[in-house]
Formats: C-alpha cells, sequence, structure tokens
C-alpha cells in the first residue's frame, strides 16, 4: 500500500489539529548557534512543523522558538532541535539573567483550547521520553508534574539541582537520574498559552525599583494580580543599555492566564509604580490577550499566534 500523504500544517489556528510549541534554550548571543537550532526545527518544512517566530534576547541569554504542527510531527521536530541544542550549548560558560537548568531549559506543548487539551498532552509525553533518551533528565510541571513548578525545579541552579538528584531529593519523571555533562536537565509540559512579558521603566527607575515592582505585582505580592510571576533585572547588554550606559530596569513576566489577566491589566498596575517607557513580547500570545490595551504604549514583537499561523499558510 502506498505511505499516507504528510500532514501538513493547518492554516488557521482555530483548526483542531494545531499544536503549539514553546522551546526556550538557554542561548541568545550566538547567531549560528540560534539558526543551527531553529533548523533543525524547522527541518521537515510544512508537512511536519514549522517555527513560526524566534526572540532571541542576549541580556536573558535565551532564546524562544514557537513551532506549530500536528501531532507526532510536533514532536519530531522539538526532538531535532534538542539534539542541535545539546550538541552545541555548553552549561559550563555563564548563562545570563534567566533561571535555568538546561541547555534545552523548558520545552512545553501549548493546547489552545481545551478541546486540543489531551492531544498536547500525549504530545508532551512523547517528547519527554524522547528527550530522556537523548540523555536528559527530564521533570515535568505544571498539570502534568502535578502541579510543580519551574521554580521549584529550578531552585539553587545546575549546581544545586545536580546535588538535590544526587541525593535522592529531585527524581526525574524520564531520563537519566544525573543532568546530562553539559546539557544540564530540561522540563516539559502541556499547557495553555502562557504569556511572557517584559516591562521596561522609564528613568530614572532602577534596577531596585524593578525588583520591587515585581515583588508587588506577582501573585502573592501586596498589588498582586493572579498567576503572574515576575522578577527585576537590570538589562546591561548593548540592546539593554540606556543612554551613558545605565541599564534599563525590566520587570520580566509570565501571564499563566490571559483572560484572568489581560496584558492591559498588568501594565497599569506596573505604572501605578512607575511610569512604563516600553514592553515587549517574547512569543507569540492569542490576540485577545491584547483586549483594552492601553494606545500610546511602544510594544515590540507585536504580533499573535493568529497572524502568525495566517503568514504561513499565504507564503
Amino acid at each position: 500500500m502506498p505511505d499516507a500523504p504528510a500532514p501538513t500544517l493547518p492554516s488557521t489556528a482555530a483548526d483542531p489539529r494545531l499544536l503549539l510549541a514553546v522551546p526556550n534554550v538557554s542561548e541568545g548571543r550566538d547567531v549560528a548557534t540560534i539558526a543551527a537550532i531553529g533548523g533543525a526545527y524547522d527541518r521537515g518544512g510544512a508537512a511536519r512543523a514549522r517555527v513560526l517566530d524566534v526572540h532571541a534576547d542576549p541580556d536573558h541569554h535565551r532564546t524562544v522558538h514557537t513551532l506549530a504542527g500536528v501531532a507526532g510531527a510536533l514532536a519530531d521536530a522539538l526532538l531535532a532541535g534538542a539534539e542541535e541544542a545539546i550538541a552545541r550549548i555548553d552549561l559550563g560558560a555563564p548563562r545570563g539573567l534567566h533561571p535555568h537548568v538546561g541547555a534545552l531549559d523548558v520545552c512545553p506543548v501549548v493546547h489552545l483550547d481545551d478541546a486540543r487539551r489531551g492531544a498536547a498532552i500525549l504530545e508532551a509525553l512523547a517528547v519527554a521520553d524522547g528527550l530522556g533518551r537523548l540523555g536528559l533528565p527530564v521533570f515535568l510541571y505544571g498539570e502534568l508534574g502535578e502541579g510543580r513548578t519551574r521554580a521549584e525545579v529550578r531552585r539553587g541552579g545546575p549546581v544545586e539541582v545536580a546535588r538535590r538528584m544526587a541525593a535522592g531529593e529531585l527524581v526525574p519523571d524520564f531520563g537519566p537520574d544525573r543532568p546530562h555533562p553539559t546539557a544540564g536537565a530540561v522540563l516539559v509540559a502541556a499547557r495553555p498559552p502562557l504569556l511572557a512579558f517584559n516591562v521596561e521603566l522609564a528613568a530614572p527607575a532602577t534596577v531596585e525599583h524593578a525588583r520591587a515592582i515585581a515583588a508587588a505585582v506577582r501573585e502573592g505580592g501586596s498589588d498582586g494580580l493572579p498567576g503572574v510571576r515576575a522578577i527585576g533585572l537590570g538589562l546591561e547588554h548593548a540592546e539593554g543599555l540606556a543612554a551613558g550606559g545605565v541599564p534599563v530596569a525590566q520587570v520580566s513576566c509570565n501571564v499563566e492566564d490571559h483572560r484572568a489577566v489581560p496584558l492591559a491589566d498588568l501594565v497599569r498596575r506596573i505604572a501605578l509604580h512607575a511610569p512604563v517607557a516600553a514592553c515587549e513580547v517574547v512569543g507569540l500570545p492569542p490576540e485577545e490577550a491584547f483586549a483594552g490595551f492601553p494606545e500610546g504604549v511602544l510594544v515590540r514583537n507585536r504580533r499573535t499566534i493568529e497572524d502568525a499561523v495566517a503568514g504561513v499558510a499565504a507564503s
């Protein structure tokens, strides 16, 4: 019998076959490495999976790829990119501001609605099994990890994670019982869209101001928003320096439920504490996340999942 035709990438975000993935690698400065990893994800073209967006940040020393694909094809693409990341990224070198434990640090599979949740779970488990076979200890988080958070696994960074694993305090769900010698470990989940959104504060706000604001607006803070994770940073790389070489103060946020906390609400809450200079999207949010967003606030990389999928279909 002839082989069945390879599945093609759905043409709209509403297509029930469409799944996304948002792998984060601990490399944001080496252009050749970022391109090689992205090329590995995209190797099969529209018949497998496609890279919709690439966000490389030299300060965070991190790159976020957003992939779209169908079940099976998406897992294959993620494993191809993981192999490239393992070969090219060595955690022995400094890895920037962002918390991390691995070369491929997190690898979530994303479902855009509840109807696709089951498919995303199966795809995430297939990815986790494959990453374990590549020699990476895999820690499930979120729903698959019985509510375990990324922060719980990452606590203390790669050195502390290795110690906890050696002591039997931290046991991987897949893969070996010790970190890969150069690529560390990886976190895997199946989840709805999570918005990574950075808010830069206007001068004369300092890093100390950013840290205080992050502590206030994150869930549980004095002015906290539900499902918001936030840290305050000072951007010291060339792209993150203000006039005169002063680091830009940034509140770096994750919004776990954009329906409960639209980006407009987050920006307004931060603006109560300090003037906002600009915002930055990391990855691709759904269009509805920008509902009511204040006019006049600059948002870099403002592109949605719907825009990206439609653009690939039209190409």
